[in-house]
């Protein structure tokens, strides 16, 4: 089997040296840039598996980047790690919000960052997973990873579509945060709680832009978490 590529997006030499010797004892591929123009580009000849990406970058941030990444049809589904100084909330959540699948603050692990690679990696690529799962006309295709509404396809990153397909599997149950960082992202895998939440209103977001709004599917569930269901009701 191929190895999978990484792509790193970073001007400091050292951390892309860095990077690279602890993805390739892991036996992972590695392509460099430190600038969002070459990014792009090796994006689109090389489609990476996944990309790890600075903020702060000569000729544009980063999350330009991420934003041009997330517009486009060809590149939307690849998943994206923030690796940056910025620690701030307020960063943390506007990365997330732009369109990012998890978000490390340097200095990091390098043992916990290919950890997050990897657990990344699984859930973009559901190759154990098989079939069809229908609600109304709300219908999501695990074999191609698409979602349709009404016969038309809506667009949705990586970790949505994951946490969708969870949703979709176990309707009518309340989920707590943790619980669901277990279940979709991973429990090896460090996130936040509130990652859950952004994840959520993208979900939504992604949900309600169909011929058919389905967004009220995602349910919040006062003191517990979330739930999906087809029933209607109110959270309690």
């Amino acid at each position: 089997m191929a190895a999978q590529k990484v792509l790193i997006v970073d001007d400091e030499f050292s951390i892309r040296d860095m990077l690279r010797m602890a993805l390739e004892i892991s036996d992972f591929e590695c392509l460099e840039a430190e600038n969002i123009q070459d990014a792009h580009r090796i994006i689109v000849d090389e489609r990476p598996s996944i990309v790890l990406l600075d903020w702060m970058l000569p000729g544009g941030s980063g999350l330009e980047l991420l934003r041009r990444l997330k517009r486009s049809d060809t590149t939307a589904e690849i998943p994206v790690i923030m690796l940056t100084a910025k620690t701030a909330e307020e960063n943390i959540v506007q990365g997330l919000d732009v369109g990012a699948d998890d978000y490390v603050t340097k200095p990091f692990a390098p043992r916990e960052l290919i950890a997050r690679i990897k657990a990344l990696l699984r859930r973009t690529e559901a190759g154990d997973q098989r079939g069809r799962l229908e609600v109304e006309q709300l219908v999501l295709d695990v074999d191609s990873r698409r979602i349709f509404v009404a016969n038309a396809p809506i667009e949705m990153g990586p970790t949505e579509f994951n946490l969708l397909l969870f949703f979709m599997s176990h309707p009518e149950r309340a989920y707590t945060r943790n619980q669901l960082l277990d279940h979709v992202w991973g429990a090896n895998v460090y996130v936040e709680e509130r990652t859950v939440d952004v994840h959520i209103r993208r979900l939504r977001k992604a949900l309600e832009g169909g011929i058919v709004d389905y967004s009220d599917l995602v349910q919040t569930v006062r003191g517990t978490g979330y739930r999906f269901s087809a029933k209607g009701m109110v959270a309690e």
